[in-house]
């Protein structure tokens, strides 16, 4: 094995064992522009037990890292938090290789593994709330049930007092650092914030009751170990204050304007808007989308008050790269927003009522009158744009949106 990969130890029992992938830049639609982590952990004691395993191609690199401390053969047991492909992908080939007494999973992770990969069995359903004794160590199990799969749970021992949190609590970041306070703080809350958009936003009704039923579990947490980006061992309020926050989805006084154009008609438009909105007191986020990436403005919409959103027509339908990010912002189902809808045509101009149907599906809230412009917008219509967007900061302001931004 190469002996260039090693454990890293996170707690007194407990060694991280994943993979780090340098390379990675799309995740299902959602752009990574910093890589990405697949964490597994390694309990030892009594039993010797590995919480999760890594995608595929990085399973040599974690079974380096484990042989590094230990004989992979010598894991009694393996805890499958989640059964994306992510963190089971190298499951089939780590179970014939270690021949573990025991595979714990959810009841929904059990079949998901199941309809997976057609394992024999040989997998055991847990419940919520449920503790285990492996050896000297206490393993409870929670299970999360759509964050963000049916199958997710999180598992916690006692020993250490470490929550093994899966794809909660965590962000995609590529790091030779194991640990969040090795890292600067813009990046972790910046990557967190475009982590739980774009994964985590369509359950934020969840992530609120799950952060209202920890006090009631009575965990003494002390260290939050996630399956991607870095661990949590100093500051836990933060990560959860930063979950319990987005998760309420209060507006702001910030508005994201999104668009695409052809001949630079629809631009122009967007760009007056912003100045309305800048005149009316909002913050305007200008998204261009021939740069701006579908998950990259989800990010922005996460603590926003208003989306405006700007297509040319073209074959009586949207621009493409407009329908895909209206598609995408569907799908993750952002509250408590309001929005316009805004676009140059030449002779059909069905774009704009085209928004304006994707936007009431997603429940964004009329702002004012949508606003199409026939060819290139002149003055009088630049003046409409304008007044617009100070019509969009007006009602943010009469919504009572915060000013922090």
């Amino acid at each position: 094995m190469n002996s260039s990969f090693q454990a890293v130890q996170i707690s007194e029992h407990v060694h991280w064992v994943g993979a780090i992938d340098w390379a990675i830049r799309n995740f299902h639609g959602y752009a990574t522009s910093r890589g990405s982590t697949y964490n597994a952990y390694l309990i030892t004691g009594e039993k010797t037990i590995l919480v999760d395993t890594v995608k595929g191609p990085f399973r040599e690199e974690m079974m380096a890292r484990i042989g590094s401390l230990v004989d992979p053969g010598d894991i009694d047991v393996i805890v499958s938090n989640h059964a994306e492909m992510d963190h089971s992908g190298s499951l089939p080939q780590v179970i014939d290789t270690i021949k573990p007494e025991k595979i714990f999973a959810s009841a929904m992770g059990a079949k998901a593994l199941q309809d997976h990969f057609h394992l024999n069995g040989g997998i055991t359903a847990v419940k919520d709330g449920q503790t285990i004794r492996l050896g000297d160590k206490n393993l409870t199990f929670l299970e999360t049930r759509m964050l963000h799969w049916p199958d997710s749970m999180m598992t916690y021992l006692a020993e250490d007092r470490v929550l093994f949190s899966q794809d909660g609590f965590g962000m995609h970041l590529a790091s030779g650092e194991r640990f969040a306070d090795q890292i600067e703080d813009w990046v972790l809350e910046l990557e967190a914030a475009k982590y739980y958009t774009n994964i985590l936003l369509p359950y934020s009704p969840l992530i609120s009751k799950l952060i209202g039923r920890l006090p009631e579990l009575d965990l003494d947490i002390a260290i939050i170990a996630p399956d991607h980006g870095p661990v949590w061992r100093t500051d836990l309020d933060r990560i959860i204050g930063f979950y319990a926050h987005w998760a309420e989805q209060k507006p702001t006084r910030k508005a994201v304007v999104v668009y695409d154009s052809m001949w630079g008609s629809t631009e122009k438009m967007a760009r007056s808007i912003a100045d309305g909105l800048r005149a009316g007191g909002a913050v305007a986020r200008l998204l261009p989308l021939g740069s701006a990436h579908r998950s990259d403005v989800a990010a922005e919409v996460l603590e926003a008050g208003a989306l405006l959103v700007g297509s040319p027509t073209i074959n009586n339908q949207l621009f493409p790269t407009v329908a895909d990010v209206l598609s995408y912002l569907k799908g993750l189902k952002p509250r408590n927003l309001i929005g316009a809808a805004f676009g140059s045509y030449g002779w059909s101009g069905e774009s704009v009522r085209l928004i304006r149907e994707v936007l009431d599906e997603m429940e964004v809230a009329a702002a004012g009158e949508d606003l199409k412009i026939k060819y290139v917008p002149d003055e009088s219509a630049l003046t409409r744009c304008f007044s617009m967007g100070s019509a969009v900061a007006e009602k943010l302001t009469q919504i009572g949106a915060r000013s922090d931004a």
